[in-house]
């Protein structure tokens, strides 16, 4: 039912000087600047090969601004919430799947470009906290607009999104959640001795959600956590990262084999940030 991961969004105090940081974390320049009129939000888009990445933040009265803010309030700027495209979201809101969610509807929404005046259109259902877990997740069905795109990427900069941790306490639920209600494959469920948890990938459109889970008796709660971007040529990413004054691990071997992998420790909103490159076999 869940066609893509459409995007992340990063919730931000200044947008301007978080687009700077998150250029050059990535090495590309937003296409577009926007403003959502009837939400009281405004973002700046950075669109990938998987994904757009949204940087939001709240800057006047509206239901998702006041989202938005409180998510700041308790958390500090770090990832939002995570908006999944479907073909069909009437069909979507009438299957049997979503029957259990209570008081959801579907909406219109529309975003400006504030520099050329341009409007992208689409529907979406933003479903309750209390039903996802906790984590903010709304369904998306764009309908008219486009999002500009870059022609080409360098093999310095962010081509894509490789994965999205989320961090977890009951893994079960969390299966319900994401497999059988979303419809998002579950790739891997491995218990992991070394640290007494289990991992999951559930895979969509060649991007994976990796799930932390380790039981416990607190309240059910999931939380977005980190990311790991993919790139070209790591270790010409890290020497541009370098060169620009963000703190950096040593370029490595990663877990997975073929990968080379290493962790952007500054600037980047409270977000584990994982740079990965996967290696030719």
């Amino acid at each position: 039912m869940i066609k893509s991961i459409d995007h992340i969004l990063i919730a931000v105090k200044n947008l301007e000087e978080s687009s700077l940081q998150y250029e050059k974390v990535l090495g590309l320049k937003p296409t577009w600047r926007g403003k959502h009129p009837s939400l009281g939000t405004e973002n700046i888009l950075f669109p990938l090969e998987n994904l757009y990445l949204e940087l939001i933040a709240g800057t006047s009265e509206g239901f998702l601004a006041d989202q938005v803010n409180d998510h700041i309030k308790e958390n500090g700027e770090s990832i939002f919430g995570i908006a999944l495209e479907v073909e069909n979201i009437e069909e979507v809101f009438q299957s049997k799947e979503y029957s259990n969610f209570q008081n959801i509807k579907i909406t219109s929404g529309e975003g400006i470009n504030l520099d050329s005046g341009a409007k992208r259109e689409w529907k979406n259902i933003m479903l309750p906290k209390e039903s996802t877990r906790g984590v903010f997740t709304l369904l998306i069905e764009h309908t008219s607009g486009i999002l500009p795109k870059y022609e080409s990427f360098e093999n310095d900069q962010v081509e894509r999104l490789d994965h999205i941790v989320i961090n977890s306490n009951d893994p079960d639920g969390l299966i319900e959640l994401y497999r059988d209600t979303y419809g998002i494959r579950l790739a891997l469920d491995q218990f992991v001795e070394k640290w007494g948890g289990r991992m999951l990938f559930f895979r969509v459109n060649k991007t994976t959600i990796e799930v932390i889970a380790k039981k416990d008796e607190k309240e059910v709660k999931d939380s977005l956590w980190g990311m790991a971007w993919d790139v070209e040529n790591l270790k010409a990413t890290h020497k541009r990262l370098d060169e620009e004054g963000f703190e950096l691990t040593e370029v490595k071997e990663g877990r997975k084999p073929n990968t080379l992998v290493a962790t952007v420790k500054s600037k980047t909103h409270n977000i584990p940030t994982l740079l990965i490159q996967h290696l030719a076999v």
